[in-house]
């Protein structure tokens, strides 16, 4: 496995989770990088997105204002902040690592974690 998303668990509506992405064997700063969610019965949706230095980010309009994208080149590692959680983010959230790496538009996703089960309680 190359990507391992970490972080996630039970919460309260409202409260907040930090989820991480590292990277084995892989360089991350090569790559453009995004979060996904998928809950169950519904089909995988991006959540953000961040190119390869930070300079580009975007996100899902269900969570502007509330989740934040960023990176760490220098530890190999994507987060994504996540704040004022409703039920309706409950999914398991999966990182992925794609190009080009300049863009967080068009990209094309070759790499995938494992993800992390988020669940918010009402």
């Amino acid at each position: 496995v190359q990507l391992q998303a970490s972080g996630g668990g039970l919460v309260q509506a409202g409260g907040s989770l930090s989820l991480s992405c590292a990277a084995s064997t892989l360089t991350l700063s090569n790559y453009a990088m995004a979060w996904f969610r998928q809950a169950p019965g519904k089909e995988r949706e991006l959540v953000a997105a961040i190119n390869w230095n930070g300079g580009s980010a975007t996100y899902a309009d269900s969570v502007k204002g509330r989740f934040t994208i960023s990176r760490y080149n220098a530890k190999n590692t994507v987060y994504l902040q996540m704040n004022s959680l409703k039920p309706e983010d409950t999914a398991v959230y999966s990182c992925a690592a794609g190009t080009p790496k300049s863009t967080v538009w068009g990209t094309r996703y070759h790499y995938w974690g494992k993800g992390t089960q988020v669940t918010v309680s009402s």
